[in-house]
């Protein structure tokens, strides 16, 4: 009998338990909508500015219905919705994901040139205007990462819709790495850190020949060479500097670095 009771009272239990979680959760609009008609929503609310509902969609989307070009599709728009809703970090992992989900997609040039543009924009502030901050304390990661995302596009994709523009942003910042560089250079060169200058120079003109920065660059290592006392290589810098840039203006003296800090001690 004892027995019967304690089954009885386990049994309550388990009624209770189950009726208890089996209350009902926040409601799903989305319950019994196919795949088609989740994307159409999911779309709708990317083209309107509802970013954080079509993020939601699309994910619903892929774990609801795995399988299928909607959910190939919901893969990569999400990266788009994520970069519209300043993710970066979010929009840069959807897009690897798509690449190595998806190598051979016939859209995947879209995740490259999409990965290289949030990338790009991220370093507008930094090498948008050289004139704006001191570029010295910063790191131009982002615009390096941009340089080799967009690279690697036109490589693999040179009759992609996007190589066009993916090569006018690679020539923007070929030469905007080329004067941050150089930046840095005159930078080191100012404190009488002339070595520092005179190799980042130096990178200057082996990493980005024919950069319009390239003429400062040896400048600067002439400059560089000669508080140094390397006579020799301060000759050949600026022989250099003659036959590749003639009508220089620093060659007529008319541009100077400005005095390093230490001799006004």
């Amino acid at each position: 009998m004892a027995k019967y009771i304690l089954r009885s009272l386990a049994a309550i239990a388990t009624v209770l338990l189950v009726g208890c979680s089996s209350t009902p959760s926040e409601y799903d609009e989305t319950a019994g909508w196919s795949a088609q008609r989740i994307y159409s929503e999911a779309k709708d609310e990317l083209t309107a500015g509802g970013y954080e509902r079509a993020i939601s969609l699309f994910e619903k989307l892929e774990a609801r219905y795995p399988y299928g070009r909607y959910a190939q599709q919901a893969q990569l728009d999400v990266a788009y919705a994520y970069f519209k809703s300043s993710e970066q970090a979010s929009a840069i992992a959807a897009c690897d994901r798509f690449i190595k989900l998806h190598p051979n997609h016939p859209n995947v040039d879209y995740a490259y040139y999409l990965k290289g543009l949030i990338y790009f924009n991220e370093d507008q502030g930094l090498l948008g205007n050289l004139a704006a901050q001191d570029l010295s304390e910063r790191d131009p990661k982002s615009s390096q990462l941009a340089f080799d995302t967009f690279r690697e596009l036109v490589t693999r994709f040179p009759e992609s819709r996007y190589s066009e523009d993916a090569t006018q942003r690679l020539h923007y910042l070929f030469n905007s790495l080329a004067a941050y560089q150089v930046h840095v250079a005159r930078y080191y060169y100012k404190r009488g850190a002339f070595l520092a200058s005179a190799n980042r120079a130096q990178d200057t003109l082996t990493n980005y020949p024919g950069a319009p920065a390239t003429e400062e660059a040896l400048f600067l290592l002439t400059e560089a060479y000669d508080a140094l006392g390397m006579t020799q290589l301060r000759d050949d810098a600026h022989r250099v500097l003659q036959k590749t840039f003639p009508k220089s203006a620093y060659l007529s003296g008319d541009v100077e670095v400005a005095t390093p800090w230490w001799q006004f001690w």
